[in-house]
């Protein structure tokens, strides 16, 4: 059965730094895109980051997070991390990944064309 599973989130202080993992289990990355997505309290799912299959990087829909926020995964193509710097209240949300296989869904905001979603992982910016 294939699973994402997030890990990494927590309560950090404004301009602090966190690194958000999503590990996949029951299948590697050779055929999967990889996303990360947020959701803050009454807010719709926002799309973060995007790695390919080929490892190819882009930003989804928030352009304001492409020079904090970096995607990558590790060699043996089993987890996907997301590090975050300079830490803003605005970014406490619950952060998700999501998987698509192929290129079809490749940079794609939309959550429909994603397979496979992990539980999430709460990520508070307070002091």
């Amino acid at each position: 059965q294939l699973q994402l599973v997030e890990s990494g989130g927590g309560l950090v202080q404004p301009g602090g730094s966190l690194r958000l993992s999503c590990t996949v289990l029951g299948f590697t990355l050779d055929y999967y895109a990889i996303a990360w997505f947020r959701q803050a309290p009454g807010k719709e799912r926002e799309g973060v980051s995007c790695i390919s299959a080929g490892g190819e990087t882009t930003t989804i829909d928030v352009d304001s997070v492409k020079d904090r926020f970096t995607i990558s995964r590790d060699r043996a193509k089993t987890t996907v991390y997301l590090q975050i710097e300079a830490l803003a209240p605005e970014d406490t949300a619950v952060y998700y990944c999501a998987a698509s296989y192929g290129s079809r869904a490749y940079g794609s905001r939309d959550v429909d064309r994603y397979d496979y979603w992990g539980q999430g992982t709460q990520v508070t910016v307070s002091s």
